[in-house]
């Protein structure tokens, strides 16, 4: 079992504060620039109205802010600061091989496995399996060129969360078509740490985190800023009219 499991407990907790909720609150803040806005005027102020009851300026800006604040803004911020992730807290793992974030010997099989890692189980396109195969097939390649084997098995994609289940067309294409395991959470963290509780030990320690925040004044104030905007007064004025 890893023997500095808390290190990176720890680790992760100050990276989730610092990296992801710092610039969850960042990113909130430049919305309140109506240009960050596809606004279709129809179903923007259908939807203030299915939120709010009414689509003044305030709900319209709601309706555009809410979507973006508790869904694509902090998933996309949690999928590209992986690397951070792997850097800041899987640092005594790291790899010098290109394309590969980090090798550990897995405590299931034994092996030394070379992997990539990746935020959960809908977070790449079909574009990334190719780019994924390819970092794979370079290092084989390396390998070779310098007489040492690495089997197909034991190159993987590691996953911070998510199951089997959960796992999209592109993840599965990588296991098929080009034989590369895909290792789902709770897989993923057993065979680094040797803990089969370490995934839910990850998950409660980052959950402190989350249950500390309390970012409703940032909100309001964005939500307050967006609305004064003449774009916005515009699309309210407009449903008046009708």
């Amino acid at each position: 079992m890893l023997k500095n499991k808390e290190e990176i407990l720890e680790k992760a907790k100050v990276w989730f504060r610092e990296t992801i909720v710092q610039n969850h609150i960042k990113n909130t803040r430049k919305l309140t620039n109506p240009k960050k806005f596809d606004i279709n005027p129809f179903l923007t102020i259908y939807l203030a109205n299915y939120l709010t009851g009414n689509s003044s300026p305030e709900s319209i800006a709601k309706a555009l802010i809410y979507p973006r604040v508790l869904g694509q803004s902090i998933t996309t911020s949690f999928g590209t600061n992986i690397q951070k992730f792997a850097s800041n807290v899987l640092e005594g793992f790291a790899s010098t091989s290109s394309g590969i974030d980090i090798e550990y010997i897995d405590h299931i099989d034994g092996n030394r496995k070379y992997c990539q890692l990746k935020a959960g189980p809908n977070t790449i396109n079909k574009d990334d399996v190719e780019t994924i195969a390819d970092h794979f097939k370079a290092l084989r390649n390396l390998a070779r060129t310098n007489s040492l084997r690495i089997h197909q098995e034991d190159m993987v994609i590691g996953l911070i969360y998510g199951t089997d289940d959960q796992l999209n067309g592109n993840y599965k294409k990588i296991s098929s078509k080009y034989g590369y395991p895909v290792y789902s959470a709770n897989r993923f963290w057993t065979g680094l740490t040797g803990d089969a509780d370490f995934y839910s030990e990850l998950v409660d320690a980052i959950r402190e985190v989350a249950v500390t925040t309390d970012f409703r004044r940032e909100l309001a104030l964005t939500v307050s800023e967006l609305s004064e905007k003449q774009e916005i007064i515009s699309i309210s004025s407009f449903s008046e009219e009708e």
